[in-house]
């Protein structure tokens, strides 16, 4: 959007600078999601050493397309163990990717020139090949998580 401010632009500190999550409001906090949906990506963990592997099969509640969940605000009730991300909870969700807006935040880290907030532009996560759109199918489409793992998530 033209005239939007940005990082770029303006003095005043974006609002992910100069808060931690736990200060930002409801809008501040939606609005860190780069929409990559890797978080919405099947994962397998090893029972003996705990390692977590990602797979190339997405949530069925996900369109793979826009990298957006279909049922975002009653996620829960369609897949209960659907993680919801808190300030509180972010160290303890370890799969989360490297890239993600919230773990770097938490980890006093800034954002990449492709998150939407930097950029000003919702597509620049996808045209830095960043996303999961083109490179997922849905559950709905497949059962078979363990010969779908794959190590481009992380």
């Amino acid at each position: 959007m033209p005239g939007k401010p940005t990082a770029a632009n303006t003095d005043i500190p974006p609002f992910w600078r100069s808060k931690t999550l736990a200060q930002m409001t409801k809008a501040e906090w939606e609005s860190l999601c780069d929409g990559c949906a890797k978080c919405c990506l099947n994962k397998l963990e090893n029972e003996t050493t705990g390692e977590i592997q990602y797979t190339d099969v997405a949530c069925r509640l996900l369109d793979t397309e826009e990298c957006r969940c279909v049922s975002y605000d009653d996620r829960k009730r369609y897949v209960p163990d659907c993680r919801i991300l808190t300030a509180k909870n972010i160290k303890s969700i370890e799969w989360l990717p490297s890239t993600c807006a919230y773990r770097l935040i938490d980890e006093g880290k800034d954002l990449f020139w492709w998150h939407p907030l930097v950029s000003g532009d919702a597509d620049t996560v996808h045209q830095a090949s960043v996303s999961v759109r083109g490179r997922v199918v849905s559950e709905r489409d497949t059962d078979d998580l363990e010969n779908r793992i794959v190590g481009w998530p992380k």
